[in-house]
C-alpha cells in the first residue's frame, strides 16, 4: 500500500499546499527520498528519471528544514537552466502556500542583475539559480552563501557538462560542513567525480525503480529514411499528431532554426528555443507552448531542460543524441505524470547499428516503424498544401478591375467544381499526379 506524505513526515501546512496542487501519493523517489533528507544527517545522491518527482523529494524535506528565525540564506539550489530554476522556484512556492514566513528568491542569467540584488538585500532563506547568476552575484558580494546548510544540485548532470566553471567558484564559498542533496537522471563518470570532490564521505545513494519509472508510459520508436526525405517523413507524422503537443530535438542551433523555418512554411503551430536567442524571445516562445498556443516546439537539449509540462504527447529526436543520458532527458519530457507517451527517432541507416547500444545502456527496448511510402507522402504534401492556401492572408493590393476578371474566370463554377481544377492543377506539377495518370493511360490501353 502506497504511503500518504505525512507517513513519511511531512507537515500539515505543507500537505495543504500539495492539496490545493492535488498531491496526494508520494512517487517512489519522493517516497525514498524525504524520510532521509528528514531524519538523517548524511549528504545524497539520487538517481531518478526527469518527470518523477524530485522537485517535492528534496523541496517539501527542505522547506520543513527552513528555521524561519533565522534570516540568513540557508539553502542554495542549482540548476542548470533558467527555464528549470524558474520552475523549481514556482513549484517551491506553491508547495509553501501555507508558509508565509518562508523567502524564497530564483536568481538566474538572461535577465537583468540589479534587480535580483536589490531582491537578495531582503531576508532569504532559500536561493534557486543558476550556477553562471550565482558566481556572478556572490563576484559582486550581493550574496552571502558562507553560513548555508543545504546545498542542492538538481540535473547535477547537464550542470557538469557545461557549467562548472561557475560550480567550482561556488562551492569555494559554502561552507565544508554543509549538506550537499545532488539529484540527477543519469549516472555517468563525470557524477561520480561530482561526489568524489564536492560530497563528504558519508553518502547515502537512493535509485528510484528505473526499471518501470525510468521508461514507465514511453513507446520508443525509430523510422530509418533517406536524407532527402527526413523532413517529408516528419511532417507526414506531425501530420498524424495534429492537435497534440510535442517536442523535437535537433543537435545544434543551427538544425533548429532550418527546421522551425520549415515547420513554419508549412504552416506547423510551432517555435523554436535554443541558447543564442535572447531571453525575451525564449520565454515567449515558451510561455506559448505552456500555454498552448503553439503545438510544436523545436529546441536543442540544454535550451529545452526544465520544460514541465504534462500534456506532451510524444518527443522527436530528429537527430540521434551522442550520448545516452541525453535520450533519457529527452524522452523524459513525454509520459509526465502517469501519461502515456512517444519517443520517435528518425535515422538513417548507418545510424541503426547503434541502437542496440542505446538498448542495452539504458534497459528499454525500441521498435522499428516502417516510413510512410512514396504516395502517403505526397497525400500529405498535398494536404500541407492546401492548409497553406487555407492560412494565406488576402492580397488587398491587388486593384479591383483584376480581381473581376479573375471572378469572371471562375464565376460559373460551384465550389467543388473549382476544388476538383485547383487539386488538378497542383496534383500535375508533383509525382503523384504523374503517376496516377500513367495509371490511368494503362488502363485504356489495356481496354
Amino acid at each position: 500500500m502506497s504511503k500518504s506524505f505525512s507517513d513519511l513526515g511531512i507537515n500539515e501546512q505543507l500537505i495543504k499546499g500539495l492539496t490545493e496542487l492535488e498531491i496526494s501519493v508520494p512517487t517512489d523517489i519522493q517516497e525514498k527520498t524525504i524520510p532521509v533528507i528528514l531524519k538523517q544527517k548524511d549528504d545524497v545522491v539520487a538517481l531518478a528519471k526527469t518527470g518523477t518527482g524530485k522537485t517535492a523529494a528534496f523541496g517539501l524535506p527542505l522547506l520543513q528544514l527552513i528555521d524561519t528565525e533565522n534570516t540568513n540564506i540557508q539553502a542554495v539550489i542549482l540548476a542548470p537552466t533558467r527555464e528549470l530554476g524558474q520552475q523549481i522556484g514556482a513549484n517551491l512556492d506553491s508547495y509553501a502556500a501555507h508558509m508565509s514566513s518562508i523567502s524564497i528568491a530564483t536568481v538566474c542569467g538572461g535577465i537583468p542583475i540589479k534587480p535580483q540584488i536589490e531582491r537578495l538585500k531582503s531576508t532569504t532563506h532559500i536561493v534557486v539559480a543558476t550556477p553562471g547568476r550565482l558566481a556572478d552575484l556572490v563576484e559582486r558580494k550581493a550574496v552571502d552563501i558562507k553560513n548555508i546548510s543545504y546545498f542542492i544540485l538538481d540535473e547535477a548532470d547537464e550542470m557538469v557538462s557545461a557549467l562548472k566553471e561557475g560550480l567550482d567558484s561556488i562551492v569555494k564559498e559554502i561552507p565544508k560542513t554543509r549538506r550537499t542533496l545532488l539529484f540527477t537522471a543519469t549516472m555517468p563518470g563525470t557524477i561520480k567525480q561530482m561526489v568524489q570532490n564536492y560530497m563528504s564521505k558519508h553518502v547515502v545513494h537512493i535509485e528510484a525503480d528505473m526499471s518501470t519509472v525510468g521508461h514507465q508510459g514511453i513507446d520508443h520508436q525509430y523510422v530509418v529514411v533517406e536524407p532527402i526525405e527526413k523532413l517529408e517523413v516528419l511532417m507526414h507524422f506531425l501530420n498524424s499528431k495534429e492537435g497534440q503537443r510535442g517536442i523535437i530535438f535537433c543537435k545544434t542551433k543551427a538544425a533548429v532554426n532550418k527546421l522551425a523555418k520549415n515547420l513554419a512554411i508549412n504552416k506547423f503551430s510551432s517555435g523554436a528555443i535554443h541558447g543564442s536567442l535572447s531571453q525575451g524571445i525564449r520565454d515567449r516562445i515558451m510561455g506559448q507552448f505552456r500555454e498552448g498556443h503553439i503545438d510544436i516546439l523545436v529546441a536543442t537539449d540544454l535550451a529545452a531542460r526544465g520544460i514541465d509540462i504534462k500534456e506532451i504527447s510524444y518527443v522527436v529526436n530528429y537527430h540521434l543524441p551522442d550520448r545516452f543520458d541525453t535520450y533519457v532527458h529527452r524522452s523524459g519530457r513525454t509520459a509526465r505524470a502517469g501519461a502515456k507517451g512517444l519517443s520517435l527517432t528518425i535515422l538513417q541507416q548507418e545510424e541503426v547499428k547503434d541502437i542496440p547500444e542505446f538498448e542495452s545502456e539504458l534497459g528499454i527496448v525500441f521498435k522499428e516503424v516502417k516510413k510512410a511510402d512514396a504516395q502517403s507522402i505526397e497525400e500529405n504534401n498535398g494536404l500541407l498544401w492546401a492548409k497553406k492556401i487555407f492560412k494565406t492572408k488576402p492580397n488587398r493590393t491587388i486593384s479591383e478591375e483584376f480581381r473581376k476578371q479573375i471572378r469572371t474566370v471562375f464565376h460559373h463554377l460551384t465550389k467543388e467544381e473549382l476544388i476538383e481544377k485547383v487539386l488538378a492543377n497542383h496534383l500535375a506539377k508533383t509525382s503523384l499526379g504523374t503517376s496516377k495518370s500513367e495509371d490511368s493511360k494503362k488502363k485504356k490501353n489495356k481496354k
